[in-house]
């Protein structure tokens, strides 16, 4: 017996359906097509996300762009744990301050893992302040953190303990413009002073 047409054209429909369907793209396949599709055509976010991890991802940019980058010596882990020091000190410390003749005297204090945190940032800030010509600081550990008493140098009485007061301790230890390259530094592997990470 033939088939009849009406056969035909159901099988017909059922072959090009089952086709279409192999071909699809799985649920992935289909994320991973819209992650690119059109790229080219559309702007892209330049923020990476959480801070830390673009922080990150810009020196992997850098590393990978040197052609003179020696992988063998490269530590991501270790900018890792620093910008996590720079977390816990940023957000985690407990600040006080007092203004004290030619700058501010600043208490810093923090519990558990916060403790270590602020020691090691601010004895590598406060050897890099001096070595770049900044105020002078005195700094002073204590059980629970650091005493930092901050004053401007000589001839700059006036006009630099206003800065200082008005920087607060936030602010002095984010001056300067030796961060980006010490986190370069951290990555790369190379000797210096590493807030304690290695």
């Amino acid at each position: 017996m033939r088939p009849t047409s009406a056969f035909v054209a159901a099988v017909s429909a059922g072959v090009l359906s089952l086709a279409a369907l192999l071909a699809a793209p799985t649920p992935l396949a289909a994320q991973a097509l819209a992650h690119t599709q059109g790229a080219a055509d559309r702007a892209l976010p330049t923020e990476g996300g959480q801070a830390a991890f673009a922080a990150i991802a810009e020196i992997v940019r850098l590393l990978e762009a040197d052609p003179t980058t020696d992988w063998s010596k490269v530590n991501l882990e270790r900018l890792r744990l620093h910008l996590r020091d720079m977390d816990l000190v940023t957000l985690q410390s407990r600040v006080t301050s007092a203004p004290v003749a030619g700058g501010a005297v600043f208490t810093v204090r923090g519990t558990g893992e916060t403790i270590a945190a602020i020691k090691r940032m601010t004895a590598s800030h406060a050897a890099m302040v001096e070595m770049m010509g900044g105020p002078r600081m005195a700094r002073t550990e204590l059980p629970d953190g650091v005493r930092l008493v901050v004053t401007a140098r000589s001839g700059d009485a006036t006009s630099g303990a206003l800065r200082i007061r008005g920087l607060g301790f936030i602010g002095l230890l984010a001056s300067g413009d030796h961060h980006t390259m010490h986190h370069l530094m951290l990555a790369r592997g190379e000797a210096m002073a590493d807030h304690g990470h290695r």
